[in-house]
């Protein structure tokens, strides 16, 4: 389980193909805290460390995580969120994050206001009931808040040390981030249509563990 508050941004180092997806080499202080068999949280993706070696995390991707998610077309010197699980002797902040991506999104408009940023991401239409005005909602990873809601987008503001501290300060316009809906508002419409109540269900990209 993760909250959604980055710790640090690391940079692909490498990017290796292996027999069924690829590994990742990721370049970030991080590498000294964790070992292997760790769980990391890449970009919003539950992954598996295979090697920390002091200054890299190596971690392999599985050719779903890569279909499902950014990390099937992340490249080498792209800059990634990087989060360890909470401990359980931890402070919870932002909100209950699982890894587990639930769709890719897409950057369609970035706009300046002040000292703050503003984003307005596309959605899949199947994520449609797991959005609501002032909720929670990870963005590569990052836990952000619905500030504005339409039938297929909506607007975060990004405060200045989130900009500086994540690697949304690198995006744009165009790119693609993944996206991962409040896990108690999926419980709730899944209780909504056991119930009988007709509501899409989640599509196939609920989990995406690499």
């Amino acid at each position: 389980m993760f909250t959604g508050l980055i710790e640090a941004v690391g940079e692909v180092a490498e990017r290796r193909p292996t027999s069924g997806g690829f590994r990742l080499r990721v370049a970030t202080a991080l590498a000294s805290e964790v070992s292997t068999g760790d769980s990391v949280a890449v970009n919003g993706v539950c992954l598996t460390v295979i090697l920390a070696d002091g200054k890299e995390i190596h971690a392999d991707i599985g050719p779903e995580t890569a279909r499902v998610t950014t990390l099937g077309a992340i490249e080498r010197g792209a800059h990634v969120n990087l989060e360890r699980p909470l401990g359980t002797d931890g402070r919870f902040g932002g909100h209950f994050v699982q890894g587990h991506v639930d769709g890719v999104g897409r950057v369609l408009e970035r706009r300046h206001d002040a000292e703050f940023d503003w984003l307005t991401v596309g959605f899949p239409a199947a994520l449609a009931p797991y959005l609501i005005p002032k909720g929670s909602i990870a963005v590569d990873g990052i836990s952000l808040t619905v500030a504005g809601l339409a039938t297929d987008r909506f607007d975060i503001m990004v405060i200045p040390f989130t900009l500086e501290h994540t690697n949304l300060q690198y995006v744009h316009e165009g790119d693609s981030v993944n996206l991962e809906c409040d896990m108690v508002g999926k419980y709730v419409v899944r209780a909504a249509q056991l119930a009988g109540l007709a509501l899409p269900a989640l599509g196939s990209t609920e989990r995406t563990r690499g």
